[in-house]
């Protein structure tokens, strides 16, 4: 417990933010995998399963992720298939993640595109699963953590860390209020943006 109020008392550092990055897209990941009816047992990840307050953070952020989904169903899906890309290559899969997330937040960071860019990390490690690729989870994880390293960490660091997306959720009900909704409206529209310059490159 005197631990968990450290956590929240001091900003995180780098390697702690990219870290909790990489267990909260593993979790995530695994949580589209399941809802598949897709088995990873294949592929072994070195992360532990979120603990302590990341707890609440991985529900939160499954729960935003799951809205957003909502919204616009086709778009988290089939993202190899959308950006014309093999999964059988590390290099293509990596590049292609990474130039997505760039996009979305190229115009700057709000939880909502943050979001987002865990639908698309999801999306595309389902695909490899289901492609027969399960190794290229590590791929997608390991992508995650250093977009979060390049792009994102000071921008967690100015918020205190994963813990001010709790701030996001008003209500976990199965009815939930959300307060980002606009910010995932104007998110999606970017997505298409984003996917239309890839394809277009």
């Amino acid at each position: 417990m005197r631990e968990m109020m450290e956590v929240f008392e001091r900003t995180p550092t780098e390697k702690e933010l990219v870290f909790q990055s990489k267990d909260l897209c593993k979790d995530f990941i695994h949580s589209r995998i399941t809802r598949e009816g897709l088995s990873w047992s294949k592929v072994e990840i070195d992360l532990p399963e979120p603990h302590g307050y990341l707890i609440d953070v991985s529900m939160v952020l499954l729960k935003l992720g799951d809205e957003l989904e909502c919204m616009r169903p086709f778009m988290y899906r089939n993202i190899a298939k959308q950006l014309n890309i093999s999964v059988a290559v590390e290099a293509v899969v990596s590049d292609a993640f990474l130039s997505v997330a760039t996009d979305i937040t190229a115009m700057g960071i709000t939880w909502g595109k943050v979001v987002a860019i865990y639908a698309v990390a999801a999306g595309l490690a389902v695909d490899c699963v289901r492609q027969g690729h399960p190794v290229m989870v590590h791929t997608i994880v390991d992508s995650l953590g250093e977009f979060v390293r390049r792009s994102l960490v000071p921008w967690l660091k100015k918020r205190g860390g994963w813990s001010d997306i709790l701030k996001c959720v008003v209500n976990m009900s199965p009815r939930v209020q959300l307060h980002w909704i606009s910010t995932a409206l104007v998110t999606w529209r970017e997505f298409i943006k984003t996917m239309y310059i890839y394809l277009t490159k």
